[in-house]
């Protein structure tokens, strides 16, 4: 299952991006743990929410290509570009570079007088472990999002994944996010500017849990190189996310239709 085990992560990477945010949040390994050096690539069909919290709809087409490196250093669309400093299969370590890829006003008639969030980078650590065959515990922080580049993101999830045949691999992940007063500001607050150029009311959100993110997915291998994969992702805003007055939608689902070659 080497070559459908390397398309899972380019999957679970389409997923990410086919949320609102459009963030790689945790680190995934773009090759099997058994494989020193190698890479992915493809192409994947999202469709997600407009923004977080959005009820209107958005279709996109995304490439995606990564590659990582026999001595530690990896580069891509799914995990930026960073150094895992671990040689061992059931866990990962180390830090890396991704990127926030902002919100822009016009996306939406419910963020007019908003203006933009710009695109930012984010400097991040990670720190993966597999206690056991198929589960996988992942964590990683980024920070360095929104116009003033102090948002903070903490992601905490939990991962399982097994074979139905030679061929066919499903699997299942349970996610959440922390993020501070910054992001949440950037992200679902109204400051008094805004407030005047968009009739909404003035709103100052507390740093807190921002979403839950229950996921399932499932892999075909085509051929030796070549993989399709499916995944519908559920998120649930929380706390002050929740009650922004931005917020059309608490709760929304995104789907991902990707295929790949493992080289």
């Amino acid at each position: 299952m080497k070559r459908s085990s390397a398309l899972l992560a380019t999957a679970t990477l389409a997923s990410a991006c086919g949320l609102a945010h459009a963030q790689a949040d945790f680190y995934r390994r773009a090759i099997p743990p058994n494989v020193s050096e190698g890479g992915t690539v493809g192409a994947a069909v999202l469709v997600g929410s407009k923004y977080q919290g959005s009820d209107e709809s958005r279709v996109r087409v995304l490439p995606s290509i990564d590659y990582q490196w026999s001595n530690g250093f990896f580069a891509g669309a799914l995990n930026g570009v960073g150094y895992n400093a671990s040689t061992q299969p059931d866990r990962a370590y180390g830090v890396r570079v991704t990127a926030d890829f902002g919100r822009k006003e016009r996306r939406s008639v419910a963020l007019r007088g908003l203006g933009d969030i710009d695109a930012r980078p984010e400097l991040g650590a990670f720190f993966n472990v597999s206690p056991a065959s198929g589960i996988t515990l992942s964590s990683s922080l980024r920070y360095g999002s929104g116009n003033d580049r102090k948002g903070l993101v903490v992601d905490l999830g939990a991962g399982w994944s097994t074979p139905l045949s030679p061929s066919v691999r499903v699997g299942s992940t349970l996610a959440t996010s922390w993020v501070n007063s910054d992001y949440m500001q950037d992200y679902f607050g109204i400051g008094a500017d805004q407030a005047l150029r968009s009739g909404y009311a003035q709103f100052a959100p507390s740093s807190g849990f921002r979403d839950v993110r229950l996921g399932a997915s499932m892999v075909y291998r085509i051929l030796p190189a070549w993989s399709v994969a499916g995944s519908v992702t559920y998120t649930e805003l929380l706390g002050d996310a929740r009650r922004s007055p931005i917020v059309r939608q608490k709760g929304s689902t995104s789907a991902v239709l990707a295929l790949g070659y493992s080289f």
